[in-house]
């Protein structure tokens, strides 16, 4: 049987990148029959990953029949993966999020989960020598996933690890890292096509705090003015995305990569109550710009207070 290989349901550049890094180490190296596969559609600087490395775009896959053989990378929660996961014959868990809890597997599996800035850097880390074997195209996904979510080391996620490894592939590959950085970002700025609901779910996590179930959005970018000019339109939005997931609330976080800090959307009073419990700020209007936020994971989610 073959193996799938994949990430959480909103695909960045790590969820994209890994399942297809992990695939061709599977079948290549390891010998094992593996394809890479998605549970949605890419986001705008994965895509442009994929083309940029002529790496062809995995299919979609949403359903998944019981038995399947999976390897699941990039994420631990439940909720970011399919309905029937514990259904599936999971075999191994790659990943760099904290453990959530939920999955259920038929026997002892592989679970590495490390605190690094992306699980691209702990998969050339687990391959060992092997990882010298890996093609341009492949050493081009991983150096993608580590500046993706480090944001060309801006993040506080970065880890000496995750740099090292990423100026190693730049040499390899003859490329500018900086050059390649901002085409990254720039892929990631054109959300022109994208509807507001789109946008709030582009790169989105379910999270509860206290008794309020929110979906924690993170919009990463160098030109934030495209983004906050929709701010009415995004914000009307939220309602009825929230109620559709499942939610309460939608936080909405603006990221401003070269500026490094956050706007966070502000649409009523129970998320002007949560901002300013967990980020000790006072909110005067619709929005409050956080200074030094860039990280969902290290700086927005552990700070969340009811």
């Amino acid at each position: 049987m073959t193996t799938l290989v994949f990430g959480h349901k909103s695909p960045d550049t790590d969820s994209t990148g890994s399942p297809v890094i992990w695939a061709w180490y599977l079948n290549e190296i390891k010998g094992e029959k593996a394809e890479a596969v998605f549970l949605g559609e890419p986001n705008t600087e994965a895509a442009f990953v994929l083309e940029k490395w002529s790496c062809p775009k995995p299919r979609i896959v949403t359903e998944f029949d019981a038995g399947q053989k999976v390897v699941i990378v990039d994420t631990n929660n439940p909720a970011e993966l399919p309905a029937n996961i514990n259904d599936l014959d999971i075999t191994a868990i790659i990943d760099h999020h904290k453990l959530v809890g939920g999955l259920e597997t038929s026997g002892p599996i592989d679970i590495t989960i490390r605190p690094l800035a992306c699980t691209a850097t702990i998969m050339v880390d687990l391959m060992g020598d092997d990882a010298d074997k890996m093609p341009d195209w492949v050493k081009g996904m991983v150096l993608s996933c580590i500046l993706s979510d480090t944001l060309e080391f801006r993040s506080p996620t970065t880890t000496d690890v995750d740099r090292a490894l990423a100026e190693k592939l730049v040499g390899e590959l003859n490329l500018d890292m900086a050059a390649y950085a901002s085409e990254m970002f720039e892929a990631k700025s054109d959300v022109a096509a994208f509807s507001d609901a789109e946008l709030i779910r582009m790169d989105s996590k379910e999270y509860t705090v206290g008794t309020t179930a929110l979906r924690v959005s993170v919009l990463e970018t160098t030109a934030p003015k495209l983004i906050l000019d929709r701010k009415d339109s995004l914000m009307a939005a939220m309602p009825a995305v929230a109620a559709e997931d499942g939610a309460n609330e939608v936080l909405l976080f603006v990221v401003d990569i070269l500026n490094e800090e956050a706007t966070l959307l502000v649409p009523n009073d129970t998320v002007k109550q949560i901002a300013e419990a967990s980020f000790g700020c006072t909110v005067t209007g619709d929005t409050v710009v956080l200074a030094g936020v860039m990280s969902r994971k290290k700086q927005i989610m552990p700070n969340l207070k009811a």
